[in-house]
């Protein structure tokens, strides 16, 4: 073993942060999306699309396309994605919020679907659409009816319930006049491909970003039923619209769709076995749980941590010492004035405070967007002595917890993962080592 993989052994934090910068890499798209690309076509090449690996996805394909090919479009993502190596040539990139969308959203995704339209597409041209996490709110084109506030406000209730990301995105898209397949109908005759960084559990194009340009089998009973069931309050043409059935959606089968192809370049499962792989290098025994583990986020860590003890006590129901690898998309139930944080620092809180000081363990949770939430940190760190570190400094983890205010406790300890932004998102990287 030669002295840098010697050194990553013998530093725990180091060891995690690297691990988790080989699942993001993974997951890069100029490493991946060139591969995906189909030649040009006889007519003209239009290229659309939303996420926050919007940016880098357009910069990869931009890099490869011929110079005598016609290429154009519209690509959206969050404000500061945009790669600092990247002068777009032949597409636009526009900047918007997330996870709260904003009137530059609402502009940019009117445009999309003007372009697409005023291109007057033929069946010789073809569509590439990039789609990534964060596509949905930055793509909020309100229903017939509904305001950018309507929206703004159902996404912010929808943040703070609890709900799943297949929820959510359910809603969503009966509530847009964009997403649930509507931009893939607005580009009929053309041929769409869909290329897709996948962050949802599961990896369900329907879901990914809201699905804008796939059949989406949900309907507007669902959507009203999600929303009662969390008690999302709906303006009352809203509530009408989806009863009548109104915004339904472009279903499977619909021959919009014919022609049409979707390909996941990037998923969670293919970023957990790459930061397994290189662990399993450095001599470790590695053990992925699963990429779709869902669930309240400090129950979920409360699990893990229950887990990890198992393993630190009684080398079961793995021997130790092991990594321990898991992925998917917890979600955070907030009080109605909640502190500063997201679910990886939910989640890391959530098990420390299980663990209580369990020697032997440390663990890394983090958003391989680099956003946790919507603040500037990825994630956090856990460590055996990150609950007697707080209580040196008269902190209580359990009064954190329950303000959801994740971010300021381990702001204090010094272990947030900064990284800014990463150029991809292939969702929750979660990682624990027992030593």
């Amino acid at each position: 073993m030669d002295h840098a993989n010697a050194s990553l052994l013998d530093d725990p934090r180091a060891l995690l942060r690297h691990l988790y910068q080989v699942a993001v890499e993974r997951a890069l798209p100029g490493k991946i999306l060139p591969g995906h690309l189909p030649p040009p076509p006889k007519g003209r090449t239009l290229v659309i699309g939303a996420g926050k690996g919007g940016g880098s996805m357009a910069q990869a394909l931009e890099a490869v396309w011929p110079k005598d090919a016609p290429l154009s479009g519209l690509v959206i993502t969050r404000y500061g994605h945009i790669p600092p190596d990247y002068r777009p040539r032949r597409l636009e990139i526009v900047e918007a919020a997330h996870p709260v969308p904003d009137a530059a959203g609402e502009q940019a995704a009117a445009r999309m679907m003007a372009l697409v339209r005023d291109f007057h597409l033929t069946a010789d041209d073809q569509v590439i659409c990039l789609i990534s996490g964060g596509g949905s709110a930055l793509m909020p084109l309100p229903a017939p009816g509904l305001t950018l506030a309507d929206k703004q406000a159902v996404n912010r209730a929808l943040l703070a319930s609890g709900a799943g990301i297949g929820e959510m995105n359910c809603v969503r898209k009966h509530l847009s006049a964009i997403k649930g397949g509507r931009l893939a109908a607005a580009c009929a005759p053309a041929r769409v491909l869909t290329l897709m960084i996948s962050d949802v559990p599961g990896d369900d194009p329907q879901v990914i970003a809201s699905g804008p340009t796939v059949p989406d089998a949900t309907t507007c009973a669902d959507a009203l039923a999600i929303c009662r069931r969390y008690r999302i309050e709906l303006p009352r043409v809203a509530v009408q619209a989806l009863e009548r059935g109104d915004w339904e959606t472009p279903k499977p089968g619909d021959a919009c769709f014919d022609g049409h192809e979707q390909r996941i370049i990037a998923a969670p499962r293919q970023s957990l076995l790459a930061a397994a792989e290189a662990a399993r290098a450095l001599g470790l025994a590695t053990h992925v749980l699963s990429d779709e583990i869902e669930g309240e986020s400090r129950e979920v860590g409360r699990v893990h941590a229950a887990l990890a003890r198992s393993v630190a006590r009684h080398g079961e129901p793995f021997a130790r010492p092991c990594l321990i690898l898991s992925g998917g998309e917890t979600t955070v139930t907030l009080i109605p004035t909640p502190g500063r944080g997201g679910r990886a620092g939910e989640f890391v809180l959530g098990c420390a405070i299980a663990l209580d000081g369990q020697e032997g363990v440390w663990g890394l949770a983090a958003d391989t967007d680099g956003i946790d939430g919507v603040e500037d940190n990825a994630g956090a760190f856990l460590s055996p002595s990150s609950l007697q570190r707080a209580r040196a400094l008269g902190l209580k983890p359990a009064d954190f917890l329950s303000a959801n205010n994740g971010y300021a406790l381990f702001e204090a300890l010094g272990d947030l993962l900064i990284t800014g932004p990463t150029q991809t998102n292939v969702n929750d990287f979660r990682a624990l080592l027992i030593r």
